[in-house]
């Protein structure tokens, strides 16, 4: 899940994303807006899995006010890369040329007081919300103890921030799974779970949507195994384009898809009070992903498989959780992989309210809360 590939693969995402373009460009008929539901912002949480996991950290700190816990997989602290890919990619990660380990990822390299007196100047800025509001979240962090990209030194300064912002080490829980690689945690679904590689989801016997979702809001109600089961939730491909800001609604330089998905259980479209969860992807997870080999359906573009498969739907319709899943997608040059935005690809504000993703993001939660009765 490197950030920053060899100019061959730039050659070759580049020649993806005019195809992709050319593709969008004779759609006939644009996707939907996002449904307004009768959710409490209050009850909102995030999760993600590599720049995924960085981008829950960022938005559960820019937006902490409104945020009421975060799952973070294989991720790092807040601001780690300080506006810096090479540090983010190996002082933070070693994503540089994993290869040849060009790293220096240490007990100390992502220099955590640094990062908390950027939270705090940030703060008195006014570009975040009061760190305080950190102290009543509920964090899931899971790491794997085979991860050679995100080691555990970073799992251990991302506990010591939270540690230094007063996140009560009860509300805290590090789950160090030995036998997993880079990769979501799931019951039955991807690769083995040693194994860092697309699709980065991973067969561990161990439901990691569950677990996340189980620590921030509580025991979860399974589904009801009946002989006529009430009609379940549906995807929605939505149009992601109206939730930027207006400058930049049109700029391929966000590194957001034109649109992003959203399961949508029967229960919050029939109006019943629901609560909201994002799930972000990580770098080449992004539906639009031009891959260098065929998953094994022989799909060439990554598609809906973090949507469909990640393991959140599972636990959605009986908890009456809507998931929503923002797209983010590969710039040439910039972004090849289509990471989120975590070291400043898109401008020096990325880790604030006021950077294009994170903005982007909280305006689609401002629509789908909109129906709050």
């Amino acid at each position: 899940m490197n950030p920053i590939p060899s100019s061959r693969f730039c050659r070759a995402a580049f020649l993806a994303a005019c195809l992709l373009a050319l593709a969008r460009s004779g759609l006939a008929d644009p996707f939907p807006a996002l449904p307004a539901l009768n959710v409490d912002i209050a009850e909102t949480s995030v999760s993600g899995i590599s720049s995924g996991a960085f981008m829950s950290v960022q938005f559960q700190v820019a937006h902490s006010s409104i945020v009421k816990g975060a799952g973070v997989v294989a991720g790092g602290p807040y601001y780690c890369a300080q506006d810096d890919a090479i540090r983010a990619t190996t002082q933070c990660t070693c994503t540089l040329d994993p290869l040849h380990q060009v790293c220096s990822v240490s007990p100390t390299s992502a220099d955590v007081p640094a990062l908390e007196k950027a939270t705090r100047d940030f703060a008195q800025k006014n570009l975040i919300d009061n760190p305080d509001n950190l102290a009543r979240q509920r964090v899931y962090v899971f790491a794997g103890g085979k991860d050679e990209l995100v080691p555990a030194p970073v799992i251990d300064q991302l506990d010591d921030y939270y540690r230094r912002l007063a996140v009560p080490a009860a509300n805290v829980k590090t789950e160090r799974w030995a036998k997993a690689g880079h990769t979501m945690p799931t019951m039955r679904y991807g690769n083995a779970c040693p194994v860092t590689d697309t699709p980065y989801i991973s067969d561990c016997n161990f439901d990691g949507a569950k677990e996340i979702l189980t620590w921030i809001y509580g025991p979860l109600a399974t589904a009801k195994k009946t002989k006529k089961p009430k009609a379940g939730g549906r995807f929605i491909q939505f149009d992601q384009t109206p939730y930027l800001p207006a400058s930049q609604r049109y700029s391929w330089t966000t590194g957001m898809d034109q649109s992003g998905w959203l399961y949508l259980p029967a229960a919050c479209e029939r109006g019943e009070p629901c609560r909201l969860h994002v799930a972000f992807h990580g770098c080449k997870q992004g539906q639009s992903y031009a891959l260098l080999r065929p998953l094994p359906d022989g799909s060439v573009y990554y598609g809906t498989t973090f949507v469909r498969h990640a393991g959140y739907d599972t636990w959605a319709d009986a908890n009456r959780i809507a998931v929503l899943f923002p797209q983010a997608v590969s710039i040439p040059g910039l972004n090849p992989n289509g990471c989120w935005d975590w070291w400043g690809y898109t401008d020096g504000n990325y880790a604030t309210r006021k950077g294009v993703q994170i903005s982007t993001v909280r305006a689609m939660i401002d629509r789908i809360a909109s129906g709050k009765r």
